[in-house]
């Protein structure tokens, strides 16, 4: 798909090229506070998965660059940022990179070091893994990443703090929400206006960070699997299963962002210059160093070889 064709099926896309965003994902960011508020307040905040970055460019937009502009404030008043994922990525401005694993409780040691001892007021995270097109895999894989999100989360996020983070909705998303209910008192599910209708995509807003009494961060997967198998059965595996039926688990949904704004599984027209022409722009950032950076510079020398090869025989 040709650049001018995508930004005319994707208005969300072509809006974050025009405004600056490094990706569209900025937009869900932005209407999930719309809604729910959630940066009211912050003062620390850390960002999962963050690359290519723009939902870390959303948190420096309104959280940094307003105190740092603001005459009032002292060095010790900005908002810290604190943006970590395995992939590095370019700069932004008032965002501290640590390039780890959020599933390890050192990178949480760091974290707690960048805020001098004290924790952080909201955690988000966009991470999602590669996409299958099986519902119930991406499903399953995306749950546990935010479980392992979780581990980060007890070890950095105040009580009383905040926790987003994607989700894909399916089967099993009742047993995902009854596991972040053993944190949060407040789970909402969500979905912005900028997600796509035909996306499983949609986001969990968890408020209120309550551990339970005496709970011990290592003991974290041992609590979760509880709640996927009530009777305390060793060899039952942890499933959504016992939430049907009489134990059935009904879960608030919302829609967030103005529902008379652009719709994003709809096609728009492109807006003309002057002389008639439509002026596809260039990506705000792209990524770095990709993960599939290697494949590409492996199947670009293969494609080198085999042209040699046809000279050569050419020739000969």
């Amino acid at each position: 798909m040709g650049k001018a064709s995508r930004d005319k099926r994707d208005i969300y896309y072509r809006k974050a090229k025009e405004e600056g965003w490094r990706a569209r994902s900025a937009f869900k960011l932005l209407q999930i506070d719309e809604e729910f508020n959630i940066f009211d307040g912050v003062k620390r905040v850390v960002d999962l998965c963050a690359a290519p970055g723009s939902w870390s460019q959303v948190l420096s937009r309104k959280l940094y660059l307003p105190a740092k502009r603001s005459s009032d404030s002292k060095d010790g008043d900005v908002p810290l940022i604190v943006a970590i994922d395995l992939q590095p990525m370019a700069p932004i401005e008032g965002v501290i990179q640590v390039q780890g694993d959020i599933t390890n409780a050192r990178t949480a040691e760091v974290v707690i070091r960048h805020f001098d001892g004290c924790k952080a007021d909201l955690v988000v995270c966009d991470g999602a893994p590669d996409v299958t097109g099986l519902h119930d895999m991406d499903e399953f894989v995306q749950s546990q990443l935010i479980l392992a999100g979780l581990t980060i989360v007890t070890h950095v996020l105040k009580e009383g703090g905040k926790f987003i983070a994607k989700i894909f909705r399916g089967k099993d998303t009742s047993l995902l929400y009854c596991q972040l209910k053993l944190f949060f008192p407040i789970v909402t599910f969500a979905k912005p206006k900028s997600s796509r209708n035909s996306s499983i995509e949609a986001f969990a807003i968890c408020e209120n960070y309550s551990p339970p009494d005496g709970f011990n961060p290592k003991d974290l997967h041992r609590l979760l699997e509880k709640v996927g198998s009530p009777s305390g059965a060793d060899d039952l595996d942890c499933s959504s299963g016992w939430l049907e039926g009489p134990n059935k688990v009904y879960i608030p949904f919302l829609a967030c962002g103005d529902l008379n704004g652009y719709d994003s599984d709809r096609s728009y027209p492109l807006p003309k210059d002057a002389q008639g022409s439509y002026r596809s722009l260039d990506p705000v950032q792209p990524p770095i160093a990709p993960p599939y950076k290697r494949a590409l510079e492996m199947k670009k020398a293969s494609s080198q070889g085999i042209t040699e090869l046809e000279k050569l025989s050419l020739e000969s």
